[in-house]
């Protein structure tokens, strides 16, 4: 089991990723036009710098569902392995059985 600390800390950037985004979207979009003057760009750039850093999207980490583990995370299922083989072992994953030989 994840720090509790740690999964706050990761809804709190997802809730800053999703309020800056379209800010963030406009200023990037200014910034990389190259028929604006190098003023407008540079001025584009340093807004951008001065939102706060949780608001990127980079700066996010995928985490289990259930137990906020960050490594080994299937994209498909939003779980971690463990948890994945633990839910096959039980049966609560439709489809999916343990492999034996």
């Amino acid at each position: 089991m994840a720090k509790k600390s740690m999964v706050e800390r990761e809804l709190k950037r997802q809730k800053l990723v999703k309020q800056y985004a379209t800010k963030r979207a406009a200023l990037k979009a200014v910034a990389s036009n190259q028929e604006l003057s190098v003023e407008e760009r540079f001025k584009a750039n340093l807004k951008l710098a001065g939102l706060p850093r949780n608001s990127s999207a980079t700066r996010l980490h995928n985490r289990c569902q259930l137990t906020g583990r960050p490594h080994a995370y299937y994209r498909k299922l939003k779980l971690s392995r463990i948890m994945l083989r633990d839910l096959a072992s039980f049966g609560q994953i439709p489809g999916m059985v343990k492999s034996s030989w």
